[in-house]
C-alpha cells in the first residue's frame, strides 16, 4: 500500500517522474543500480574491513615491528584513521564531477581506484626488506581508498534513491549499506581462513591473500556498474540547470546548516569502527579472546545484518526514517557496555547475543537509512557534492574512533568503560540531532528533495 495519501500506488504528484513510475523503473533500472550498489559497497568495505582486521592483527608486526607493541597498536589504528582524513576534500571534487558530468562515470572511477589500490597494498613489502618507506607506501595507498571511498557509499546511494520510486526509497538505498555488510562478511571470512596459518606463514604471505583476492569482486562490480545509465531525475536537472556556479560553492552557501546538520547526525558511524577493528584489537589483547572467535562474531552479526537491514529500510518507507533511526542508535548506545563487558569477561554467549544485538539490530536500523537520510537533505542539483562532501566531514571522526579508543582504554577488567561511553555518547548525539534536526522525507517525492534549506 502506497505511503502516499492518495490512490495505493500512486505518488501525490499529478504528473510523476520516471522515478515514481514503478513499472518502467522498479523492474529494470531501480533493481539493476540496487545490485551495482551492493556489489560496489560489498567491495569497498570487503577493503576497508580486511584492512581493519590487518591492522589489528598483524599490521603493527609487519609495518610497526620494533615498536613497543601497545603504541605500534595505536600507529596501526591511526593508518586507518588516515583514509578518512582525505576524504572530505575528495569528497568535494567526485561529487562536484558526479553533480556536473554524471553518478555512473565517478562511480566506475571510485571502483578502480579501490581495487587497485587494495590489491597493491597486498604487494607491499614489510619494514624489515625496505625499512620505513613500507608504512609510507602502507599509507599512502591507504589515501587511495580514502578517496574511492569519499566518493563510492554516497554517490551509490544517490543513484538508487534517484532510481527508485519515491515511496521505496530507503528500500533500495539500503541495499547500498546492505552491501556493506556483506563486504564485512567476506573479509571476515577470508581473515578467518588466514588468520588459521602458523604466525610465520601468516606474517610472511597469509595475510596477503584477502587483499589481492579483491580483484575479482572488482571486476565484476566494474562490468556491472559500467552499463547502468544515470537517473531520469538527474538528467532532467542537468538539462534545466543553466547556472555556471559550481556545486560546492552552492552547498556551502545556500546548505550551510545542512552540512553542520550532518557532520553531528553522521556520528552513528562511530559504531562500525568501534566494533570492528577496535573491538578485535581488544579482544584479542588482555581478556586473550582468539581472533578467529571475534571474526565468527563478525560473520554471524554480518548474516543477520544482510537480512534485518533491507526490513529496516522497508519499514522506514513505511512509518518514517526517524523513528526507525532514532531507536538504532539508542540501542547501540546501550547495548555497546554489555558487548564490551562480555568481551572483557570472556564470556562468549553473551558476546555473540550482545553483538547481534548491537550490529544486526541497533546498528541495522541506522546503518541502512544514515546515507540515504543524508543524500535526501540535499535536492538533485547539488545531491552528491553536498551530500558526499558533509558525509566525509563527518566520517573523520569514525576513522580515528579506533585511534581515540586505543589511547582512552584502561588496563583491568573496567577498562573498556571509556571506550563503551565514547561510543554511546556518539550515538545519542546523532540520535538528538536527529530528532530536533532533521527533517522526515519518507512522504516527499524525490524530485521534491531538499529544495529549500532545512531550518528544523
Amino acid at each position: 500500500m502506497s505511503l502516499h495519501s492518495t490512490a495505493p500506488g500512486a505518488d501525490p504528484a499529478p504528473q510523476p517522474t520516471g522515478s515514481d513510475t514503478p513499472g518502467a523503473t522498479e523492474g529494470t533500472h531501480a533493481r539493476k543500480t540496487a545490485t551495482a550498489s551492493f556489489i560496489g559497497s560489498t567491495l569497498e568495505y570487503y577493503d576497508f574491513f580486511i584492512y581493519g582486521s590487518a591492522s589489528a592483527l598483524v599490521f603493527n608486526r609487519i609495518f610497526f615491528p620494533d615498536i613497543d607493541p601497545f603504541i605500534g597498536t595505536i600507529l596501526s589504528m591511526a593508518t586507518i584513521g588516515i583514509g578518512y582524513v582525505v576524504r572530505p576534500v575528495a569528497a568535494a571534487v567526485i561529487g562536484h564531477f558526479g553533480d556536473r558530468v554524471g553518478r555512473k562515470q565517478m562511480l566506475v572511477l571510485t571502483l578502480v581506484m579501490m581495487g587497485v589500490s587494495t590489491f597493491l597494498i597486498g604487494c607491499l613489502p614489510p619494514t624489515a626488506m625496505i625499512g620505513t618507506l613500507a608504512p609510507v607506501l602502507l599509507v599512502t595507498l591507504r589515501i587511495v581508498q580514502g578517496i574511492s571511498a569519499a566518493g563510492e557509499s554516497i554517490g551509490a546511494v544517490t543513484m538508487s534513491l534517484e532510481h527508485a520510486p519515491s515511496n521505496k526509497r530507503a528500500f533500495y538505498a539500503s541495499w547500498v549499506n546492505t552491501g556493506a555488510v556483506a563486504g564485512i562478511l567476506l573479509a571476515s571470512l577470508a581473515f578467518m581462513l588466514v588468520a588459521l596459518l602458523p604466525d610465520e606463514h601468516l606474517l610472511s604471505w597469509g595475510w596477503r591473500i584477502p587483499f589481492l583476492a579483491s580483484i575479482v569482486v572488482a571486476a565484476v562490480g566494474l562490468y556491472i556498474r559500467a552499463t547502468l545509465p544515470d537517473s531520469e531525475v538527474f538528467e532532467q536537472t542537468k538539462e534545466q540547470d543553466t547556472r555556471n556556479e559550481l556545486p560546492l560553492k552552492v552547498v556551502f552557501r545556500d546548505h550551510w546548516r545542512t552540512v553542520v546538520k550532518v557532520v553531528a547526525f553522521g556520528l552513528w558511524a562511530v559504531v562500525s569502527s568501534i566494533v570492528s577493528a577496535f573491538a578485535l584489537a581488544y579482544a584479542t589483547g588482555e581478556p586473550g579472546i582468539s581472533g578467529s572467535m571475534m571474526l565468527s562474531v563478525v560473520i554471524v552479526t554480518a548474516v543477520c545484518g544482510i537480512i534485518t537491514q533491507p526490513l529496516f529500510g522497508m519499514l522506514a518507507d513505511r512509518i518514517g526514517r526517524k523513528p526507525v533511526f532514532i531507536t538504532g542508535n539508542i540501542i547501540c548506545a546501550v547495548m555497546i557496555f554489555v558487548y564490551f563487558g562480555a568481551i572483557s569477561a570472556a564470556n562468549t554467549p553473551l558476546i555473540f547475543i550482545s553483538g547481534i544485538i548491537v550490529m544486526s539490530v541497533g546498528y541495522g536500523m541506522v546503518n541502512p537509512l544514515g546515507p540515504a537520510m543524508t543524500a535526501e537533505m540535499f535536492p538533485t542539483s547539488i545531491r552528491y557534492s553536498g551530500a558526499a562532501t558533509a558525509s566525509q566531514l563527518g566520517l573523520v571522526v569514525t576513522g580515528f574512533a579506533p585511534t581515540i579508543a586505543a589511547i582512552i582504554v584502561r588496563p583491568g577488567p573496567t577498562g573498556w568503560v571509556p571506550v563503551a561511553i565514547f561510543t554511546a555518547a556518539c550515538c545519542l548525539v546523532s540520535a538528538l540531532v536527529t530528532l530536533v534536526w532533521v527533517k522526515e522525507t519518507y512522504m516527499t517525492r524525490t524530485e521534491d528533495l531538499g529544495k529549500k534549506p532545512e531550518l528544523v
